[in-house]
């Protein structure tokens, strides 16, 4: 009978501790590589029938055959390749800090391969739809509905920064220069970027400050925040993303998550000629590798428009 691995053990709690605390990583974040780590802890247990059920004695024994062993059980059941790419860069990050922190006397993790996850297009939208999109949001404030002014500012300064939805939400009024048109952002990592923007979304943002937030009754705890939502408390993600589906639904453009607005904001500034820099300055990504990625987007849109197109392609 496989034992049952009951609490997370001290170490758990210490890595929790060192993402949230010293590397300042999202509570989503922090949840999938802990939600992760516990994926492995279980598949310690089972290997042994008579392991002990304290997960720190059961990472303490994990050898590098032990994580290959675990990534090629996921591949076998047919897990993902972006899956078993998160958990392996999970287990690497766990490791690294608990030889790091003398929690364990070496890191088994050290030559573990990583999983390429699966290469797929981010889906983005052309510059039409964006007109048709943005357009929509902007005539949906003709009745001066303080939520339509506020779901218009959003989807601009979406479209207009780059910006992840959680960083659109937590920012503060006076993170916002509307005579400058720039947007102080807290990034991953704990890491500020100032972001510029343009005329129409300047022109959302202060809409929504001078006619949509002074309509609702934002609560003492908001007082500070720029988007806040009918009963008058700061946005959350949700209340965002279920905008952007809205939006994109009245457009008739595809259906879209903000996400894809961050994708497309990326993907029409390196087609307009933006350097690569610059655009992960934007981004706020740590490796500009990450931000490469926009430059194999347009090459591939490019390939595929020319194949379609061209009689000797």
């Amino acid at each position: 009978m496989a034992t049952t691995v009951t609490g997370r053990g001290t170490m758990f709690a210490a890595f929790e501790e060192s993402l949230r605390f010293e590397r300042g990583y999202s509570g989503n974040t922090v949840r999938a590589y802990l939600s992760d780590l516990a994926h492995l802890v279980a598949f310690l247990a089972r290997g042994d029938a008579d392991a002990t059920p304290d997960p720190d004695v059961l990472l303490a024994g994990v050898t590098l055959e032990t994580l290959r062993s675990w990534l090629a059980s996921m591949s076998a059941a047919g897990l993902s390749r972006t899956t078993l790419a998160r958990r392996g860069a999970a287990a690497r990050t766990f490791f690294s800090w608990a030889a790091d922190a003398e929690r364990l006397p070496t890191n088994p993790a050290l030559r573990l391969a990583s999983a390429r996850p699966a290469q797929s297009l981010p889906l983005v939208l052309s510059p039409a739809d964006m007109v048709v999109m943005l357009g929509v949001a902007e005539a949906a404030c003709d009745d001066g509905d303080p939520i339509a002014l506020r779901d218009w500012a959003a989807a601009e300064m979406l479209y207009a920064t780059g910006m992840r939805v959680g960083e659109l939400a937590g920012i503060d009024v006076d993170d916002v220069d509307l005579a400058g048109r720039l947007v102080r952002v807290m990034g991953k990592g704990a890491k500020e970027r100032v972001i510029p923007f343009g005329v129409p979304a300047g022109r959302a943002a202060r809409e929504w400050l001078e006619r949509g937030r002074p309509a609702l009754p934002v609560s003492a705890a908001a007082d500070a925040a720029f988007l806040v939502g009918r009963k008058g408390g700061r946005v959350d993600q949700r209340q965002i993303r279920e905008a952007v589906h809205r939006l994109s639904a009245l457009s008739g453009v595809t259906d879209v998550a903000p996400h894809a607005l961050r994708h497309t904001a990326a993907t029409h500034l390196v087609t307009g000629g933006s350097d690569l820099r610059s655009v992960q300055e934007v981004l706020g990504h740590a490796s500009l590798s990450t931000t490469q990625r926009y430059t194999h987007v347009t090459a591939e849109r490019l390939r595929a428009s020319y194949k379609q197109a061209h009689p000797r392609a």
